[in-house]
């Protein structure tokens, strides 16, 4: 028994020292910390300015950016710092020191900061953007920032020229906006040329004993672009396989009902046996264009595509894609379409670029090369990260031009960084055109664009007077005759 108890205490007296072992060398390495955080902190920054927590992960779905640790307790002196302030959220970030090459700026969320000295830009995510909180009165040296990479239909204010050109600088999907996002859907040369997902034309010969030539996969019904409409006319002409919620006459399997299955192996297996692919934008402007284009492309079928004027610049080559808007009526597609289903010399022209690996297109070749960003890439910076980065150095650049006593470099968007024109409906007489009810929604489309227009114009008047106003004036303004 009193050997028990030697043992129990001598394990005790052991855990003790290693605790304290332990403990003895934590503290050394606090200290340590510390002491290289003041050299750090001695000879980079300023004494007396604010000091904020900055977070240890970025709470946003991207690769993490490198930012600066500046020592143990990862503060930073932010008014070393230009600020640049999202408005409206995009990454969640409370308060992040974001290296951009050899610039730094501190990006953050808090509108704390909106009166800081070293506050110089404002970042906005078009879809959020709204009237009811504007960081006004806006300083000359408040520069505004604008990313929107998504349909007109999100915020059509946005794409009249009243707003947008109240920003300077921009992310969108034209190609003529500052940082160009026309390829936001497409990961690289390499998937295009992947053949992993190809189906032989004769096994999709056999397939079409119980397969339609034409598949459509679409669940947001009724947009802008009037897609329904031309397909429920179109079906009148051809058989067409309808998977999503939209004029659906086939059922996918039960796990891949979910949109989010879209990108799933399976879907793609299923896609992939077709033809053809309908692939139809929710909106028609220029660049604006969707994986509803770059998947098929990638599966090896052939897009029958509608949106984006401007396709033709983007095709992996110059008969890659059948483009609706080059047949007058539904009726003419059908026959086409029907005529390669039937002529497989004809439809192998389709996919001779897949089959061979080859792209022509120097434009798209020349845009996936020069972009600084990169698609679930971990190895590259995401387009938001990019975004922060251009505003980032742009800042920089005119504190340096103001440091040589020059005068700051203006950058402006223009009517071209954010464009698309007004809705238009397609008018069929056939039997195949819906109902009244049918139409109700998509008939809502073309006044909602026309309201926008005068949402744009009194919004840039207001901002333009610089002070703050509230809803009710905007509205006021808005219905005003």
């Amino acid at each position: 028994m009193v050997r028990i108890q030697r043992r129990k205490l001598l394990a005790s007296c052991l855990c003790m020292t290693a605790t304290v072992f332990l403990m003895v060398t934590l503290q050394v390495v606090v200290e340590l910390g510390r002491f290289e955080r003041k050299k750090f902190e001695n000879s980079n920054l300023q004494d007396g300015h604010k000091k904020v927590e900055e977070e240890p992960h970025r709470l946003d779905p991207f690769p993490e950016k490198a930012a600066l640790a500046l020592g143990v307790k990862n503060t930073v002196d932010v008014g070393s710092y230009p600020i640049v302030l999202w408005w409206s959220p995009l990454t969640g970030e409370t308060g992040r020191l974001g290296q951009c090459g050899a610039d730094a700026c501190f990006f953050t969320i808090n509108r704390t900061f909106q009166q800081h000295h070293m506050t110089k830009a404002f970042l906005f995510y078009g879809t959020d953007f709204n009237i009811d909180s504007l960081p006004l009165p806006r300083k000359a040296h408040h520069d505004w920032a604008l990313f929107h990479e998504e349909s007109p239909k999100n915020n059509y204010k946005l794409f009249h020229e009243p707003v947008i050109t109240l920003f300077n600088h921009t992310a969108t999907f034209s190609r003529h906006s500052h940082l160009p996002l026309t390829t936001q859907y497409l990961e690289d040369v390499g998937v295009l040329k992947s053949r992993r997902y190809l189906v032989p034309l004769q096994s999709k010969n056999n397939l079409r004993q119980r397969l339609a030539p034409l598949v459509y996969v679409q669940s947001d019904c009724d947009p802008p672009s009037d897609r329904d409409s031309y397909v429920r006319e179109l079906m009148a002409y051809i058989e067409v396989d309808s998977y999503g919620e939209c004029l659906r006459n086939k059922e996918l399997p039960q796990q891949l009902k979910n949109p989010a299955s879209m990108d799933a192996d399976g879907f793609y297996r299923i896609i992939a046996q077709y033809k053809f692919i309908l692939a139809f934008e929710n909106a028609v402007c220029d660049d604006y264009i969707t994986e509803k284009f770059w998947r098929p492309l990638k599966l090896g079928v052939v897009p029958v595509y509608y949106g984006s004027p401007t396709i033709a610049d983007w095709l992996p080559s110059n008969r890659s894609a059948i483009l609706v808007s080059e047949f007058s009526h539904p009726r003419e597609l059908a026959n086409f379409i029907r005529q390669l289903d039937y002529d497989d010399r004809s439809y192998e022209a389709y996919v001779e670029w897949k089959l061979k690996g080859e792209i022509s297109n120097q434009r798209l070749l020349t845009a996936l090369r020069e972009r600084k960003w990169g698609v679930q890439d971990i190895n590259q910076d995401n387009y938001i990260d990019t975004f922060e980065c251009m505003v980032c150095h742009r800042v920089w650049e005119n504190s340096r031009l103001q440091e040589q006593g020059l005068p700051p470099r203006q950058w402006r968007a223009d009517a071209s960084h954010l464009s698309c024109p007004e809705p238009s409906l397609f008018a069929f007489s056939s039997p195949a055109a819906p109902a009244l009810r049918g139409r109700s929604l998509r008939e809502l489309w073309l006044p909602s664009f026309q309201q926008s227009k005068r949402e744009a114009q009194a919004l840039r008047w207001l901002v333009d007077r610089n002070q703050n106003f509230s809803s009710e004036e905007f509205w006021a303004l808005v219905f005003k005759d």
